[in-house]
């Protein structure tokens, strides 16, 4: 069986190659590496990598602005990226999940933590590509998740990308309860290597913005959510 293609985007070489050793060693992927973001971008376009570990500080372009290309291209825009980087900040981890990455990890950094989310985003990209269909219209609500396109009341609703996996998920279960292991499990991808709060913090995000419609996500007590339809 092909092993997974990880591009590494790091202008450090030291920290480039221990990367690269600790993946290609442990058998958790086939990685290639890159030292800047326009190079990034090329080798993305023409040879698509099944994910990219993606550094900030990078010379000609960010990997801020790297991430913000990559999601708005169509052919791109579930590409699993990691952000590794030195920038210890919130608003910086903010604004890397933000812009679409599925996980931001600072430096200095566990190679095995590392190995294990990198193997976590890959076992996620595999269940995202499986064949699922899905559209959904209730009386205030309608998401078509093909076409990522959710509206409340005819108004177009914006969804961060794990909004929208969060909403997909809870839909494709409707009326059975989801555990928040569960969910971490399938939208974020990680092997409880978060807290489970995190998902209390995103289902409170995800139902302000559905306005209304935020009452079908049903809180189970000691259990995790139900979205009722």
């Amino acid at each position: 069986m092909q092993k997974p293609r990880v591009l590494i985007v790091e202008d450090e070489p030291d920290v480039a190659e221990l990367v690269r050793h600790t993946l290609e060693r442990n058998g958790t992927a086939e990685a290639e590496v890159v030292g800047s973001g326009d190079e990034a971008l090329r080798v993305i376009t023409a040879r698509p990598p099944d994910l990219v570990i993606l550094d900030l500080n990078l010379p000609v372009l960010s990997g801020i602005e790297v991430c913000r290309i990559v999601r708005s291209r169509a052919d791109a825009r579930h590409l699993p990226i990691i952000m590794l980087t030195a920038r210890t900040a919130e608003s910086d981890r903010v604004q890397g999940l933000d812009l679409g990455a599925d996980d931001y990890i600072t430096k200095p950094f566990s190679l095995r933590e590392l190995a294990a989310r990198v193997r976590a985003a890959l076992r996620k990209k595999v269940v995202a590509e499986e064949p699922r269909t899905l559209v959904y219209r209730g009386p205030h609500l309608t998401a078509d998740f093909d076409a990522v396109d959710i509206a409340v009341d005819g108004s177009p609703i914006k969804l961060t990308r794990r909004e929208f996996e969060l909403l997909r998920y809870l839909v494709q279960n409707k009326n059975r309860v989801v555990s928040r292991d569960k969910l971490l499990e399938r939208v974020w991808g990680y092997d409880r290597l978060v807290e489970t709060r995190s998902v209390d913090v995103h289902v409170g995000r995800l139902r302000n913005k559905l306005r209304g419609v935020g009452r079908q996500i049903e809180t189970v007590i000691g259990l995790g959510y139900r979205f009722i339809d």
